[in-house]
């Protein structure tokens, strides 16, 4: 059997063996996120979707979403908090500044007007109600 190890990862754990917090080289602001960090899942229902997303770690007021038909986009601005006082220095820090984002496509336009959402423990939910359809309409020949 082959075993995958992440360069970064064997190396992590050859110091940590080897020397216990010794290593710790100072480092700022690892990579953003990708977009696939962002997890989500959807149910549907026959009026409406629910969509769950986990993103922790921001405020409600750095959330943004945007329907377009469709497409739902979830935008997040995260912002590191950086304090240090005269008595200490920093040796590592991973958190970050920046902005993640990701956008899917539904089956059905979305009636933006009735949607809702909600953020709580890190956990954003939006009840995103389907437009009426006039699909399957039949029409009056004259």
């Amino acid at each position: 059997m082959n075993s995958l190890i992440a360069r970064s990862g064997l190396f992590d754990d050859f110091f940590k063996d080897v020397a216990p917090g010794f290593f710790v080289k100072p480092l700022h602001g690892d990579p953003l996120p990708s977009p696939a960090q962002i997890r989500i899942d959807v149910k549907e229902a026959a009026d409406a979707y629910t969509v769950q997303a986990e993103i922790p770690g921001v405020t409600k007021e750095d959330i943004h979403v945007v329907i377009d038909g469709p497409v739902v986009t979830l935008r997040a601005e995260v912002k590191q908090q950086d304090s240090q006082t005269q008595d200490e220095k920093v040796l590592r820090t991973e958190r970050y500044y920046g902005s993640v984002a990701r956008s899917f496509q539904l089956a059905s336009d979305i009636d933006s007007d009735k949607a809702k959402a909600r953020y709580e423990n890190g956990v954003l939910t939006l009840t995103l109600p389907k437009k009426a359809s006039l699909a399957g309409q039949r029409l009056q020949i004259d």
